[in-house]
């Protein structure tokens, strides 16, 4: 990361790590606090800003098991009381922390598709679900998200934040939808889709309430590429939602993970460099006109595990060598961005 010429890097702590049983009356972890001491460490010493998101859908088993993790209104003092020890063990060196990635993907993904863990799903959908309701789940499960997040950064503004100085946020996913047409039922039909990815989560941030949308209809491939995009969201985020503070912490594009292609062929990611130079256009264009973004974040630093996709998608400016150790070597992406930074 330093030879890249990075200054920031995002990661996530793992709740049973610190608390194994979920809760702080089963005890803190110790060994679990010491390694990400070492790693916050480690990366402020080589001039790196540690990003801490506090939960990326690794609900403790123990909740999990006595609960329902995020099913349950229960989950939100013991998500508090996890946060608190995070904030108290870490705060005096971390300045940016992120409460949870993406609360829509998790609550769509685990309790709507059964895709993500825990496996929920309706039954007549017949995707081989660990039980649950499509229609309920998710709704309740990003409301209880909601109501955490709220708690955590309660505590970390009244308590911690004019001692330590830093900033708390949440990792909020959307699309940008285009209508079909200019007819107004497709106009109506994109803004309906954007209230129920993005506005869920950002009017009850913003505003207290779910958009009327969601409230009239409650009852009731995988990524595609457009750069402007960014741009079209940016503007609408900044318009409708008083300008926040906005951190972009995941951008990136796919391949398929070819095992007939050379590791020199594997390294020429030509498209992805070209992702990255048309996002950066219009994301420099949008804070020309004003929204307030104040950092990116490249996804990924290296191919990884992608929840759903395994192994089967790399998204790295890194390629990881599976087969032998791990290695990793840098795409021509890697040396694109590299430069990118050296020269901005």
């Amino acid at each position: 990361m330093k030879n890249m010429n990075l200054d920031a890097y995002r990661f996530s702590i793992a709740w049973s790590r610190i608390l194994p049983k979920g809760k702080l009356s089963g005890g803190v972890n110790k060994e679990g606090i010491n390694y990400y001491n070492n790693l916050i460490n480690e990366l402020l010493a080589k001039g790196i800003q540690p990003f801490v998101t506090l939960f990326h859908w690794d609900i403790p088993q123990a909740l999990e098991d006595e609960y329902g993790g995020f099913l349950s209104r229960h989950v939100v003092k013991d998500f508090g009381d996890y946060a608190e020890v995070c904030f108290k063990e870490f705060g005096d060196r971390v300045k940016h922390w992120i409460t949870l990635n993406e609360p829509w993907s998790y609550s769509k993904g685990g309790y709507a598709l059964g895709e993500f863990a825990p496996g929920h799903c309706s039954s007549w959908q017949k995707l081989n679900c660990t039980g649950g309701d499509s229609g309920t789940e998710p709704y309740l499960v990003s409301h209880y998200q909601l109501l955490a997040h709220a708690a955590a950064v309660e505590l970390y503004k009244t308590k911690y934040q004019a001692s330590q100085k830093g900033i708390i946020g949440i990792t909020i996913l959307s699309h940008w939808f285009v209508p079909y047409s200019n007819k107004k039922a497709d106009q109506q039909a994109s803004e309906r889709l954007l209230d129920s990815m993005f506005g869920w989560f950002m009017d009850p941030l913003t505003y207290g309430n779910y958009p009327k949308s969601m409230e009239t209809l409650a009852a009731s491939d995988w990524l595609y590429i457009y750069p402007r995009g960014i741009r079209d969201l940016l503007l609408y985020t900044k318009n409708k939602y008083n300008n926040p503070l906005i951190f972009i912490t995941e951008n990136g594009m796919d391949e398929e993970n070819d095992a007939a292609l050379s590791l020199e062929e594997a390294l020429i990611d030509t498209y992805r460099i070209d992702f990255y130079y048309r996002h950066l256009f219009y994301l420099h264009s949008a804070i020309k006109e004003g929204v307030n973004v104040k950092g990116y974040f490249a996804w990924s630093l290296l191919d990884n595990f992608e929840w759903n996709k395994a192994y089967t998608k790399r998204f790295g400016l890194n390629y990881v060598d599976y087969k032998n150790g791990l290695r990793r070597y840098p795409k021509l992406s890697a040396h694109w961005f590299k430069n990118f930074l050296n020269k901005n």
